[in-house]
């Protein structure tokens, strides 16, 4: 169901308890907290989420606007929230106290999804967690880590390319959105256990269930304390089916790559080339660390990474070319770019990257006006603390609507407007995460350890589509005529893939 209708719904299955159960406000224990809107007995704001866009970060961002403040405070069924929606708010959270805020928040879905390991995502704060960040950094997700999979990206961009180019001639609309998680899943697939995932169609399909599950905004997750809300909602169960089919994919994944590393010899070196799997289970063969890596924690950090390297990457490209289409000045100027840097080469390679300063922008924008987490993963106030001037109690949740503070006026003119030339002046900002009018990728301790990874694989696919095809919209459609309607879950993907005609303009050796 639409979030609309699923809060409709929400309200009508508490509607007897509203009545029954009528109070007056908290008196907030003598607290100055953050700006509220007015609230309800036992749903607490819950009906705001519902004013202008069912899209929580929408919704959050109009509040904070009606209210003119840049954290606001809000009480979602039982679930205190604090939101922040202006840089200076950000720095607060993200840097000012970032140890405070550096936990995550579990609902009872989270702790279904958790049941058999923490990963990097949604490890609590502490030994666990530092350790694995160490991991990732040094091991998982090094430049010379993302270096090593160039090759894997390479080809599998020239499978793409060559799949889409077979569209061409037949006049038909290829589904890019399609293709494109295709691709990156392969992708990262390879780079973790070193080859494709045979079940890849029945892996997707679990990934985008979780993405649904995670959101926190299910009824179980709003009243914690309410077996009816958990009965009611269903997302604990469906949470724990999910989780049981990622484990066995992830058992299947790494039986087969058992198989194939049993089978292979070595290089002309005497090395076999190592893939994640392979640095997470010498990790834990190696032993000596504090907190002991399992089994269940290998799987989920696997599948952190795949989220991080895969369902991000892809929603970022679809909302590039949909943002390119709907701009041909824009398209025009990247496609004339990547064309003179490559002079009629029959493949994009890593290396012919280096000098497309566009193409990056075009990135950079596209991650400012559709970030793909748009209110970042949720953190928990560790002890009490002031932000803003403001008391955040001991375990809210708290969350950064990145979403609004890269669209505000006030930082950002013609905000509202696609324009990748914004980024072209020296000293503009970046999002290595010292910018918080602009932090896609978060900022402090529970920054994304994965952008280098992220960055390699979306400039590559990026070049290829545009170097080997023109795109047309299907059906005579007009660029002001695209559907840029968004789809929430942990990320805000596109509601409705996208179509696209592809005109093949240079064509790969082995697609002729």
């Amino acid at each position: 169901m639409d979030a609309l209708t699923y809060y409709l719904y929400l309200f009508l299955a508490f509607l007897p308890l509203l009545l029954l159960k009528l109070k007056r406000r908290d008196n907030n224990d003598g607290l100055r907290l953050p700006p509220s809107p007015w609230s309800l007995p036992v749903i607490g704001s819950l009906h705001h989420l519902l004013v202008g866009s069912p899209l929580p970060h929408r919704a959050m961002a109009h509040i904070s606007h009606r209210l003119k403040a840049p954290l606001i405070y809000l009480k979602l069924g039982e679930v205190p929230v604090v939101v922040a929606s202006s840089p200076d708010a950000a720095r607060e959270i993200l840097k000012t106290h970032d140890a405070n805020f550096a936990t995550r928040p579990w609902s009872p879905t989270m702790k279904v999804m958790m049941a058999d390991g923490e990963g990097l995502a949604f490890a609590r704060y502490g030994a666990l967690w530092r350790q694995l960040r160490k991991i990732s950094i040094l091991e998982l997700l090094s430049a010379r880590r993302v270096q090593s999979f160039r090759g894997v990206r390479e080809e599998e961009v020239g499978r793409l390319v060559a799949a889409i180019a077979e569209y061409s001639p037949r006049g038909e609309a290829v589904n890019l959105s399609q293709r494109i998680a295709e691709l990156m899943n392969d992708t990262a697939v390879r780079a973790m256990i070193g080859d494709r995932f045979e079940r890849r169609d029945e892996f997707l399909e679990n990934v985008a269930e979780g993405v649904k599950i995670s959101t926190g905004f299910s009824l179980g997750d709003l009243f914690p304390s309410s077996r009816l809300a958990s009965l009611v909602g269903g997302t604990a169960r469906r949470a724990a089916v999910n989780h049981r089919k990622m484990f066995k994919l992830m058992d299947y994944a790494i039986e087969k790559h058992e198989e194939r590393r049993a089978a292979m010899t070595t290089d002309a070196e005497g090395v076999v080339k190592e893939d994640l799997v392979d640095v997470l289970l010498r990790i834990q063969k190696e032993g000596g660390l504090e907190v002991p890596l399992t089994m269940g924690m290998i799987k989920a950090v696997i599948l952190d990474l795949f989220g991080a390297g895969s369902e991000t990457s892809a929603s970022t490209l679809q909302w590039a070319m949909s943002e390119l289409v709907s701009n041909p000045r824009v398209m025009e100027r990247a496609q004339a770019e990547v064309r003179e840097k490559l002079q009629g080469k029959p493949t994009v390679t890593e290396d012919d990257l280096v000098d497309m300063r566009y193409m990056k922008l075009i990135i950079k924008e596209t991650l400012r006006m559709h970030p793909v987490v748009p209110l970042l993963l949720p953190r928990e106030c560790r002890e009490p603390c002031r932000v803003m001037g403001y008391d955040v109690p001991k375990g809210t949740t708290v969350f950064v609507n990145v979403w609004a503070i890269s669209r505000d006026p006030k930082h950002w003119e013609d905000a509202a407007t696609f324009r990748p030339e914004r980024f072209e002046a020296a000293g503009t900002v970046d999002f290595k995460g010292t910018d918080f009018e602009y932090t896609p990728f978060g900022a402090g301790r529970r920054m994304c350890p994965g952008m280098a990874f992220a960055q390699a694989s979306m400039e590559l696919v990026l070049a290829a589509l545009l170097y080997h095809f023109d795109w047309k919209l299907p059906g005579g459609m007009l660029p002001s005529e695209l559907d840029m309607a968004e789809e929430m879950g942990i990320t805000a993907r596109r509601k409705r893939d996208l179509y696209l005609h592809p005109v093949v303009v240079s064509v790969p050796p082995h697609v002729s």
